[in-house]
């Protein structure tokens, strides 16, 4: 259950798409001026060193944001792409954000930033990544602890949910754990990330998602495999309430996703 660690995997594909949709969301919400809170429910150590030996054990970073790099996906202005050279300004060149530092990047000083993580050195290395900043760390079960923080305050935010799904039971228990979140936090947008595997684990958790929120955004984009044998094709998101403009972002990476 803890065995999870997102640094073999960080900068991948699945990363740049994932990343991409949460700082176009951010970016929206921030720009009225009104507070919000953020909460993700498995942060992981946030940040991620893509010359170490686990990503170059891999090459799905080289594979993923390396690639993206040099054919230019995001220009300048881009929310990932302002959050990310804030992020390799302050850490190096080699360096890339997790979702928690994307957030920390994006959110103003009148925005709460609550994190969860339950594996013990994955914890330790968050709270490292996060710094003097002020945010509320949580050691605890990310799907426990979404419920039990919903609905946080301010209530106008945003919630990121992104498991491991290393133990299959996770993809019954989304659905039910998403429509809590939502009865108590209506006006939450609510984001499910999830992997799209060769097995397609992922297609009756969607169906059920999809009968319990007929108005989401559910975006799905494919790709290569990142070296042969890998299980992972492509990538999903499924946001509830998603915010306006996300949609179109959306489209505008399933045609750059189309053409890898």
């Amino acid at each position: 259950m803890l065995s999870y660690q997102h640094a073999y995997h960080a900068g991948n594909l699945a990363d740049v798409h994932k990343h991409a949709l949460l700082a176009s969301a951010l970016d929206y919400l921030t720009r009225k001026d009104k507070p919000l809170s953020y909460i993700e429910t498995h942060a992981g150590r946030g940040l991620y060193a893509l010359d170490g030996i686990e990503a170059r054990k891999t090459g799905e970073a080289e594979a993923g944001i390396g690639r993206i790099a040099q054919l230019d996906w995001f220009g300048p202005d881009h929310p990932y792409s302002r959050a990310r050279a804030q992020v390799l300004e302050a850490q190096g060149p080699a360096a890339y954000p997790g979702s928690p530092l994307i957030a920390q990047a994006l959110l103003r000083r009148t925005d709460t930033l609550q994190l969860c993580e339950l594996h013990p050195q994955e914890y330790v290395a968050l709270r490292d990544a996060i710094g003097p900043r002020r945010a509320i760390l949580h050691k605890a079960d990310g799907l426990e602890m979404a419920i039990s923080l919903s609905p946080p305050m301010p209530r106008r935010g945003m919630m990121l949910i992104d498991p491991s799904y290393e133990v299959k039971s996770e993809y019954d228990a989304l659905p039910k754990v998403i429509s809590q979140v939502a009865t108590r936090w209506n006006v939450g947008i609510i984001a499910l990330w999830y992997p799209i595997l060769t097995s397609g684990a992922h297609q009756s958790m969607i169906l059920q998602l999809m009968r319990n929120f007929p108005e989401a955004l559910s975006h799905e984009v494919r790709f290569p495999p990142a070296r042969e044998g890998h299980g992972m094709i492509g990538s999903g998101m499924f946001v509830v309430n998603p915010p306006w403009g996300l949609a179109d972002e959306a489209r505008r990476l399933s045609t750059l996703f189309a053409g890898l």
